[in-house]
This record gives structure tokens, sequence and C-alpha cells, in this order.
């Protein structure tokens, strides 16, 4: 069959399940088909929770196949083959960039060469090239302060000027095993754009890596193995942890859904080959793929503005974009840093969700040359946070308070489902305060996620620098609009609602003492297990490698 033939016939295919895929929910939701329930239907189990239970079942249980075939994984490493690793740095905190450098340092892999390239040039950036030279060591090391950047001329530069640190930064990355250049602020992709385009060819591999994140020794030769094992593999990420875990109760939910993020989700992902974002604190790529694509990378528009955000998402698709599976090691590991507090948090998921909701439809431009797991994946978790915006603002303002009870009941046990499914997969009983998360992603994300669309070309870093914590409100704005509708449904349905059942009286009493149980049992917990261990720094995290 000629190729083009085939191609058409794969793009038919998969935009029709897509569309198969999306009406089969759509259906199951307008319908609101129930299989069994009781009287007046005060409890029911539908054709629509059957299709979402379905999906945690068979992810898990692909995720759990996953891990089994890594375990599997340790193969001897061919010698030879080079491995660049590409550490991007922002107004970073200079103890983070302490640990980062003294981890990198301790990476049991041979002649590995490592380019830190520091977005900014100023007086109040130079702290970092002193850092870099204190713990790679002088002598090793070459530095270079850049006064444009590959795109921008710095002030004062000129023509001649800009070709001769063009070629003195590319000269500086490939003769040195260690080097660090400043340069003009441009962003994050500019910073990557410097390390890759000065790499260039010199390389079989790029591993990239932010400045906050600690890295396990054994880490690059864990994601090597994954790609020598397979020629079509073009990327790889690694299992990113939390290092400040213990800072506040924000960052230890953070770390147990990071864990279910990696370990669940893009591990069912790998199964298939088709992880759809490698995170930038721990991946690694094919150089001859990432330079084919460098330059349409770096120049990504969106709705006529360039992008500035989705960096390592974007990566992934390229690489995805090429017919190339991208594939996820819980053998590698890193600790990275999360806010501690709520507006930072909030803004960085509202810039994770601009990226998603983008790189969603650049996406979905490749799902004929991967697996169907890719498509349907991307249909369910791509309109899933509609379906649940719709059938709560449904339930607050055309229900009953049995139901809006019910609801947040169900909401509960499924997240109680998922972390007992991750206790027993981690082998942790913390992971059972992941169905904390499910109040943050109910409150928070949800109108995160809609903000985030609605201001989708707003660039930036999202998250300020950790040397100096930028405080942004605007995050709050969706947050509270969200909390007002919520609050003002519940009213009215509570003042609309006729005259209470005995049967409806009977379970309010039942489903409010069980709801108020489960929140006493998780809150003694967390305070007797967590909360002491809080502020704690030199217990954040048990991997060996922490301490650096």
């Amino acid at each position: 069959m000629p190729g083009s033939l085939s191609t058409a016939l794969r793009v038919v295919g998969t935009s029709l399940f897509a569309v198969a895929v999306l009406g089969g929910i759509l259906a199951a939701y307008v319908t609101g088909y129930q299989f069994i329930h009781t009287e007046k239907h005060y409890l029911s189990f539908g054709l629509y929770g059957a299709i979402l239970g379905l999906h945690l079942f068979i992810q898990s249980l692909f995720a759990f196949l996953e891990h089994r075939r890594m375990r599997g994984e340790g193969q001897p490493l061919r010698p030879g083959r080079s491995v660049a690793l590409c550490i991007a740095a922002f107004q970073e905190d200079p103890d983070y960039l302490t640990k980062c450098l003294r981890s990198v340092k301790r990476i049991a892999f041979p002649d590995l060469k490592v380019v830190m390239v520091v977005d900014g040039n100023g007086p109040d950036d130079t702290y970092m090239l002193d850092i870099f030279h204190d713990v790679m060591g002088s002598e090793r090391c070459g530095s270079y302060i850049w006064r444009s950047n590959f795109h921008a001329w710095g002030e004062g530069e000129t023509e001649a000027g800009l070709r001769e640190g063009l070629a003195r930064v590319q000269a500086l990355v490939r003769s040195n095993t260690y080097s660090c250049i400043l340069q003009k602020w441009g962003g994050k992709r500019e910073v990557m754009y410097t390390a890759f385009r000065a790499l260039g060819d010199s390389v079989d591999y790029i591993q990239v890596c932010d400045s906050d994140t600690v890295l396990d020794p054994a880490c690059t030769a864990e994601m090597l193995r994954i790609l020598e094992a397979d020629p079509h593999v073009g990327g790889v990420g690694g299992d990113v942890q939390i290092l400040n875990k213990y800072d506040s109760w924000l960052s230890f939910l953070s770390s147990v859904r990071y864990w279910m993020a990696f370990n669940v989700e893009r591990a069912c992902q790998s199964y298939f080959g088709c992880v759809q974002c490698i995170s930038g604190p721990l991946g690694m790529y094919r150089n001859a793929l990432l330079q084919q694509f460098l330059e349409d990378w770096y120049h990504q528009t969106f709705l006529g503005s360039k992008c500035s955000f989705g960096d390592d998402r974007h990566l992934t698709n390229r690489v995805l974009s090429l017919g190339y599976r991208t594939k996820y090691t819980a053998r590698s590991k890193c600790l990275t840093e999360t806010p501690t507090r709520y507006l930072r948090w909030l803004n960085q998921q509202t810039r994770w969700s601009k990226s998603y909701f983008r790189e969603w439809l650049y996406n979905a431009l490749w799902f004929h040359k991967h697996h169907l797991w890719m498509t349907y994946e991307s249909v369910v978790t791509g309109f899933f946070p509609f379906f649940l915006i719709a059938t709560v603002i449904q339930l607050f303002y055309r229900g009953r308070v049995w139901n809006i009870l019910l609801f947040l009941l169900t909401v509960q046990l499924v997240g109680v489902i998922k972390a007992t499914y991750a206790c027993f997969l981690r082998g942790s009983a913390e992971m059972i305060f992941m169905s904390l998360y499910a109040l943050l992603y109910m409150s928070s994300l949800l109108p995160a996620k809609i903000f985030a669309i609605a201001t989708i070309n707003k660039s930036g870093w999202g998250t300020s620098g950790r040397r100096t914590i930028v405080v942004n409100f605007v995050g709050l704005l969706p947050v509270s609009v969200w909390v007002a509708v919520l609050l003002g449904g519940l009213a009215y349905t509570a003042y609309s609602q006729d005259l209470f059942s005995e049967t409806e009286v009977a379970f309010l009493i039942s489903g409010a003492i069980l709801y108020a149980c489960y929140w006493v049992a998780l809150l003694t917990l967390y305070l007797a297990i967590v909360a002491r261990r809080c502020g704690k720094r030199q217990e954040q995290c048990g991997l060996v490698f922490t301490e650096v």
C-alpha cells in the first residue's frame, strides 16, 4: 500500500476513533443511563460512572505492567556514547543551585558534559556563576558573560561583537567539560536554545535539567539504557519527586500528586510509547532528532503569538510528531522544588494548564502516528474537566442538597480508591493522603484550567525566580468566582428545595456523618504523621542523593 494512502487511512481511522470515544462519553453523560438505583434515585450507578471507573482500572493495570517491565531493565551500556547535561537557570535560590550542581558532580557517567545557561547577565545574576565555579571547580570550567543571546542584541552590541559572541559561546561549550553562560534575558526557551544550539552535533544525547533539581547518580545511565535499547524511542523521562516535600502542607500534597502523575499516568503512557510530557527536571533526547526540529521548536507560535512557556511539553511533542516513541523510567530519579505557598502554586498550575491545552491541539495532529491509546487518553483527559464543571454546576443549581453531598462523597471515594492503589504500588502508606488532593483539584485546579484557556496567549515564566519570590494575585480571581458560583448554587438549592422526606433526611444525616468521619480520620493521620515533620528540612526525603 502506498505510504500516502496508508497515512490517509490512519488519519481517518484515528479521527473516527477520537470522535467515537468523545461521542460515547457524551452520550453516556447526556442520557444519564443508570444500571442500578434506589427508589427516587437517592443512590445510583450509571454508564458514565462505569466508563470513568473502567478508565481508571485500565490505566492502573498498564501502569503496573510497565513497572514490572522496568524492573527487568538493566542491560550494560555500550561504551563511547556521549551525553551533555543542559541546566536552565533563572534567579535561582543559592542553596538549591548548590545542591543541584553537587548532585551533577556525583552522576555516575564518564565524560558527562555539563552546560548551564543563566537567563540574565546583570550584576544580580553573577552569583550563579560564582556558585558554578565553586562547586564544579574553576580549573575545569569555562564561562562567558554574553551581552546578547542568539535572538536579541544586548545594549551597545555591534554586529561584529554579536558574531564574536556566537562563535565564543559555541567554542566554549564544545571545548570544556563544564561551561556556564550568562546571557541577555529571553525566557527559559531562549536559555535552552542556547545550550542546544551551542552543542550542535557534538554529542549523541542531550539531558535536560532545571537549576532547582537534585539528580540521582544513576539518572543519566538509566535513561540512556532506554534510548539505547530501542532506536525508535526518541525521548525518555524519569521519576520526578519533591525536594522540599515537608516545607508545607501544599508541598506535601504536591509530592503525592507528583508520584501518581509519574508512576501511574505516565507509566501507563510509557507502556504504549506515548508519554506526552517529558518533564524539564529530568529528561533525555536523541540529539540528532533534537537538532532536526530545534528551530521549529524555538519559533513556535500560537494564535499569532510566540510561545514562551510549555517548552518541555512542546519538546516532547516534536519528538512524537516525527513518529518516535517517548518513554518513562522510574529507575531514573530526581528531586525538584515545588511552590510551598498557595498563590505561587496556583500560578504554576495555571501556566501548566495553558501549555497542556495548547499542546493538546498540536498533539492531535500526530495521533495517527502512534498507538490508539494516545488518542483515547487525550480525548478522555482533555474533555474530562469540562464534563466535571458541567456536572458540578448542574448539581449545585438543579439538584437537591443530597445530590450535592453525594457528589462530594463520590469525589472523595474515588480519591481513596486511587490512593489505596498507590499505597500498594509504591509500598508506602503515605500515599493515602493523595485523596486529600481531590479538594485542591475541585476548588482550585478546575477554575484555573478555565482561566488558563481564557489567557492562553499571555506569556512569561509563570512562576518567579526562587531567589526573590514575586506574589501574583491574579490567579485568585477565577478561584474566587468559582467559589462564589458554588456557594450561590448551594444557597439556591437549599432555599428552593421542597421539604425533606424522612428517607432523604436519613441519607443526609448518614452522608454528612460519613463525610465528616473521612475528614476527621485523614486530618488526624496527617497531623500525626506529616504535620510534625513539616518545616524540618533534614527530613525532606529518604533518598540517598538528597545529602549533597
